[in-house]
């Protein structure tokens, strides 16, 4: 009886560990991305997000106490550790937020936003969309999830089990996070603006020289072809910049940019 007893008791504390590990695993899948995107059904997510508890929880076991939590714990537990998840995910999904705006950006600058249509869940122009599956998939081949799952495990020495950090750090942090990804995204789409910023210019020029002259319709191929080039070009090192960003991330993610 008694090694029942203590073998219930080891239950308890490892079902313990695994639910409060997946509190925190749960918010943070929800946001990953690939993972988190609404083409994904529920059931890969939820099969993933206890994957990443189950890797999750046996080394963060030493920060997690579980033979200390009272019974009262628990209604502290399930809001904070569901919070920082949440904080955590977001801080991830800026990043796609970012490649999407950049797309979007870069779409609209060469007259490319109508082009194929929308090819997904989200309305997003062609550039945007390929932007975006080329950065999910250049992320996953650099083992983002289990940088993901390593920064995870670190959370838990900066923020213990039921503890959240001060409102004004939480502020900061994300007005940061927001900052930094429109930066991002400007800095990504930045070449094509440019184009877009001369086409415009030298179509002033050639419509005052010749009024009579219908420069759109020599402008519009020309805008055109020069996007698709440019996007030829420089998606390699669009993707390389942002791949980079987000490792800083998940390497730092609490520190401010």
């Amino acid at each position: 009886m008694t090694e029942l007893a203590q073998l219930l008791q080891i239950s308890q504390e490892m079902l313990w560990l695994h639910a409060i590990v997946f509190l925190r695993v749960g918010p943070v899948i929800a946001l990953f991305p690939g993972i988190g995107e609404q083409m994904v059904s529920v059931r890969i997510k939820l099969v993933a997000t206890l994957a990443f508890t189950a890797i999750v929880a046996p080394a963060a076991a030493s920060e997690i106490a579980v033979s200390s939590q009272p019974d009262i714990a628990i209604w502290r537990t399930i809001p904070t550790e569901t919070a920082l998840g949440l904080m955590i995910g977001i801080g991830l999904r800026m990043f796609l937020v970012a490649l999407q705006t950049a797309g979007s950006m870069a779409a609209q600058a060469t007259s490319l936003s109508q082009i194929l249509g929308s090819a997904g869940a989200t309305p997003l122009p062609a550039i945007g969309h390929l932007l975006t599956m080329g950065g999910i998939a250049l992320a996953m081949i650099l083992n983002l999830h289990v940088q993901v799952a390593a920064m995870l495990i670190a959370t838990y020495k900066v923020f213990p089990i039921g503890e959240l950090p001060e409102a004004s750090s939480v502020s900061q942090w994300g007005i940061a996070q927001i900052s930094g990804a429109f930066s991002l995204a400007f800095s990504l789409a930045a070449p094509f603006v440019l184009i877009s910023v001369l086409y415009n210019l030298t179509l002033g020029i050639i419509n005052r020289a010749m009024p009579q002259m219908m420069v759109i319709f020599v402008g519009a191929p020309v805008i055109t072809a020069g996007g698709l080039i440019l996007l030829f070009l420089l998606a390699p090192i669009m993707l390389g910049i942002w791949v980079a960003a987000l490792q800083g991330y998940v390497v730092n993610p609490f520190g401010m940019r």
